[in-house]
């Protein structure tokens, strides 16, 4: 993977709350497929679903909370501006000029999909704790999108975690990890998340698992068109090159993220019904599917019994 340093990145889709101020109390509790733990792991999962429907996230003390208000962190458009040569020697501009690939693949495709145009969304990078328009949550939680706001949530300390407890070094496990937040956004913009939060809510079949897996083929989708992208000025790409070899990095970052294989680091046994996201072997197949054919209308988990 080689990003464009000439890049003029868009400053205004991502923001830098800082150290939140919410502290160690509730947090999301989102929790672990069959952990038993807490810990969202890449996915918008059940509570944003209870959210969806309006009654709160209410798992695990979940505390209600303001849309966003939070100490002020780095100032994104010093640090990730054209001024500054070594821009993306700084995770949040790396993680920025993602987040623009991102969006810029899907102004161009979500019309595609019948529904109007795209709805542009923001990134908040915060740290230990942050409050949305869906609570308060802390880094436990991993990644999320939050319907209420309709913006994306991640602590970038996120990446080591997934580094070190589940093997996925690669560096385009990062831009794979937003492509799937970024996909649960166009699933809200859809109407997607709200019939799937009238569904079941965990088991091998369920409304969750059929919204993480289409995320994770959007996100495969996306990948396939990510050197496509445009800076600003809509004249630089973003992404010099993506290799096979990237490609595989995401590949194995969905398949060490499954219900079956966390189930197991747990120490627990696999257990069908407690699945939220999808197995590893399904995860890796609909980011598969999304990649190879590159068109997020061949996405449709809601449609076959095939997952």
């Amino acid at each position: 993977m080689e990003l464009n340093e000439r890049a003029e990145l868009d400053t205004s889709q991502a923001n830098d709350l800082g150290r939140g101020s919410g502290g160690g109390g509730g947090g999301m509790g989102i929790p672990i497929p069959g952990g038993g733990g807490r810990g969202g792991i890449i996915g918008i999962v059940v509570a944003v679903l209870i959210a969806l429907l309006g009654g709160g996230f209410g798992l695990n003390a979940m505390t209600n909370g303001d849309d966003g208000g939070q100490a002020g962190g780095g100032d994104i458009d010093q640090a990730c501006g054209t001024a500054n040569p070594d821009r993306l020697q700084d995770a949040r501009c790396r993680n920025l000029l993602y987040v623009n690939s991102i969006q810029g693949y899907w102004q161009k495709e979500y019309p595609e999909l019948g529904n109007g145009k795209y709805e542009p969304t923001t990134t908040n990078f915060f740290q230990q704790a942050v409050n949305t328009g869906c609570g308060q949550a802390d880094s436990g939680v991993g990644p999320f999108y939050c319907p209420a706001d309709k913006l994306v949530y991640i602590d970038l300390s996120f990446y080591d975690e997934l580094a070190t407890r589940f093997g996925a070094k690669g560096e385009f496990a990062q831009p794979y990890v937003l492509a799937h937040e970024y996909g649960h956004h166009v699933q809200d913009l859809l109407g997607t998340n709200a019939k799937a939060g009238q569904g079941d809510q965990s088991g091998p079949k369920s409304a969750s698992v059929r919204l993480e897996l289409q995320a994770d083929c959007y996100a495969g989708a996306w990948a396939k068109h990510a050197t496509e992208s445009k800076d600003k000025t809509g004249q630089q790409p973003l992404f010099k090159s993506i290799t096979e070899a990237d490609v595989s990095q995401a590949i194995d970052t969905a398949e060490a993220i499954g219900d079956d294989s966390i189930q197991e680091r747990s120490g627990g046994k696999v257990n069908p019904d407690q699945f939220t996201h999808g197995t590893s072997e399904q995860r890796k197949r609909w980011f598969t599917q999304g990649y190879t054919g590159g068109d997020p209308k061949n996405c449709d988990t809601f449609g076959t019994d095939q997952l």
